[in-house]
C-alpha cells in the first residue's frame, strides 16, 4: 500500500511538471495569428458566396436597384460585420496577452488550444445568426449558441493569463504582474467578453422577445468600450486609492488622538 501511494504521488509529479514544462512562445503565436486568419477569410468567403444578389433578381424584383437589393441582405451583413469585430478584438486580446507572457508553458498552450477551438466556431455562430427567420424560435437559440461560443472562446484567455499569474515571475511581464502598472487593466481586458457574453446570454433566456437587439447590441457596444477600458479602469483606480488614503488618514488621526490622550481618559 505504501509503494503505490508513493507511486501515485510521483505520477502526479511527473504530470504536473509535464504541464509546467515550457512552450516556444513564438510557435503558439504563429499558430494562433494561423487560426484567427483561417477563420476571418472563411467569415469573409461565407458572406461573399451567399449573400451576393443575381443580376436577373436585381433587375426584375428590384427594377435594377442594387442598393435595394443588398438592403435585403442587411441583417446578415450586420451579422457579417459583428463576428468580424468579434474576431479581430479576440486577436487583439491574445496579442495583448502574448506580449506580456514572457514564457508560455504546456498549459498554457493547452488552453490557447481551447480558445482556437471555440474561435473556430465563430464563422459557424455567423451562420446561425443570419440564417433562421427573425424573432423565431431557432434564432433565438441561435444567438444563444453565439453567445456560448464567444464566452469560452474567450474564457480560456483569461485562463491563459491565471496560469501564467500562478508562475508570474518566470512567464510574465514585471508590468503584468500583481501590483503592475498593467495588472489592472489586463484583468478588465480579458474579463470584458466573458461578462458581456455571459450577460447578453441570461438576458436572451429572460427577454427572448429581445434577443436579436440585445446580441447586436452586445456586438456594438464591445468595440466603445474596449476604446473606453483604459479610461474607466484609471478612474476605478484613482477612485479606489483616494478611499483608501481617506480611511488611512481617519485612523491614523484616531490613533493620535488616542496617544494624546492620559491614561485615565483613556479608560474612562
Amino acid at each position: 500500500g505504501q509503494r503505490g501511494e508513493e507511486e501515485e504521488h510521483h505520477s502526479l509529479e511527473t504530470f504536473t511538471f509535464y504541464l509546467s514544462e515550457p512552450l516556444s512562445k513564438e510557435r503558439v503565436e504563429a499558430f494562433s495569428d494561423g487560426v484567427y486568419a483561417i477563420v476571418a477569410t472563411l467569415l469573409i468567403l461565407d458572406i461573399c458566396e451567399d449573400n451576393v444578389p443575381d443580376p436577373r433578381e436585381v433587375a426584375e424584383k428590384f427594377h435594377g436597384s442594387l442598393l435595394e437589393a443588398l438592403s435585403e441582405y442587411g441583417p446578415n451583413y450586420l451579422a457579417y460585420f459583428g463576428s468580424f469585430v468579434t474576431i479581430g478584438l479576440l486577436w487583439f486580446v491574445h496579442h495583448s496577452l502574448f506580449l506580456y507572457v514572457t514564457k508560455a508553458t504546456r498549459l498554457m498552450g493547452l488552453l490557447n488550444i481551447l480558445s482556437l477551438a471555440f474561435i473556430g466556431g465563430l464563422p459557424l455562430a455567423y451562420q446561425l445568426t443570419s440564417e433562421f427567420a427573425e424573432k423565431s424560435h431557432n434564432e433565438i437559440e441561435a444567438i444563444q449558441v453565439s453567445c456560448v461560443i464567444t464566452f469560452f472562446a474567450s474564457i480560456f484567455q483569461f485562463a491563459i493569463w491565471t496560469t501564467a499569474l500562478l508562475n508570474e515571475e518566470e512567464t510574465l511581464h514585471a508590468f503584468a504582474r500583481y501590483g503592475g502598472k498593467e495588472h489592472a487593466f489586463m484583468f478588465a481586458k480579458l474579463a470584458l467578453y466573458p461578462c458581456i457574453s455571459l450577460g447578453a446570454f441570461f438576458l436572451t433566456c429572460l427577454l427572448s422577445e429581445f434577443s436579436t437587439a440585445i446580441f447586436h447590441l452586445m456586438q456594438i457596444v464591445i468595440p466603445f468600450a474596449f476604446l473606453a477600458l483604459r479610461i474607466f479602469v484609471r478612474i476605478s483606480l484613482s477612485a479606489i486609492k483616494s478611499v483608501m488614503s481617506l480611511s488611512r488618514r481617519k485612523v491614523v488621526l484616531l490613533e493620535e488622538e488616542e496617544a494624546c490622550l492620559s491614561p485615565n481618559e483613556t479608560l474612562s
